[in-house]
């Protein structure tokens, strides 16, 4: 009986640890979800909206711009895991009426865009070229890092490092890791290669910043953006109700949150000479 107890551990041990490698290995399928566009298809519909690309090692980044004839600022928006440009490029409408432009890129192997998602280090490298591709276009101008969902802590990682004018966490979290612990705990976070560490770098962010949650989201809960605000002093959060995690650009009290926030930026000091 000792014998095929231990045999049994010794199974359910080898199974757990086949599981944990699948899950190292194939992480990139579980957590990012793709929609794929052939390269014909046409993004831009609109005369003042641009489609453009923007080379990086090994692949090449699939982007919409949004130019308005004088706008205030820019809003540099990194979209969720699922989907792509097609779906996540729809409220242009909103940016109109702000008077800020939008910027929006597909990670790689999302829409159009070519090559394939490897590691967090390389996410993070492609944000920041996109960001150098357009930035100096608005020198002196009001300029907006957006994160939605996925994109959050691409945002905030991105903010720390260029110091915008002003940074949108929209249903973030404090860390992949820890929402992975919130719905498998049975995986250990030195399984995860996607740690995402917002709660390490909001705290280096020096622009005001905006925590938008809705108080229904049961993917990301808004406990998260609770905890978020309590690392940073400049943060304010913006909990909508009856958002989720996926409608929240539906619902007035997030349109009009955003636009009061964008409205209240003071325009930035211009260097001398």
């Amino acid at each position: 009986m000792l014998r095929a107890m231990l045999f049994g551990m010794a199974a359910v041990a080898a199974l757990y640890a086949l599981v944990l490698a699948l899950l190292w290995f194939g992480q990139e399928r579980l957590l990012f979800q793709p929609e794929r566009l052939p390269a014909e298809h046409r993004l831009a519909t609109a005369p003042d909206i641009e489609e453009r690309f923007i080379d990086v090692p090994g692949a090449r980044l699939s982007a919409l711009h949004l130019r308005l004839p004088s706008p205030d600022g820019v809003v540099f928006f990194l979209h969720g895991n699922a989907g792509s440009l097609a779906g996540w490029f729809a409220n242009a409408d909103f940016y109109r009426r702000a008077n800020f432009d939008l910027f929006m890129i597909d990670y790689r192997g999302y829409g159009k865009s070519s090559g394939r998602i490897e590691s967090e280090a390389q996410l993070h490298a492609d944000a920041r070229a996109a960001w150098q591709a357009i930035e100096a276009l608005y020198r002196g101008k009001r300029r907006v890092v957006l994160g939605r969902s996925l994109g959050s802590g691409l945002a905030a990682a991105l903010a720390a490092d260029v110091q915008p004018e002003a940074t949108v966490l929209v249903s973030p979290y404090v860390s992949m890791v820890a929402l992975a612990a919130e719905h498998y705990r049975w995986v250990p976070s030195a399984v995860l290669r996607y740690p995402l560490r917002t709660d390490l770098v909001l705290p280096r962010v020096r622009g005001p910043v905006l925590l938008a949650h809705g108080s229904r989201d049961d993917l990301i809960p808004p406990t998260h953006s609770r905890r978020l605000a309590t690392l940073q002093p400049r943060a304010q959060v913006l909990l909508v109700p009856e958002g989720g995690h996926n409608d929240l650009h539906q619902h007035a009290a997030y349109l009009d949150g955003l636009r009061e926030f964008l409205r209240a930026l003071p325009a930035p000091v211009q260097a001398p000479g």
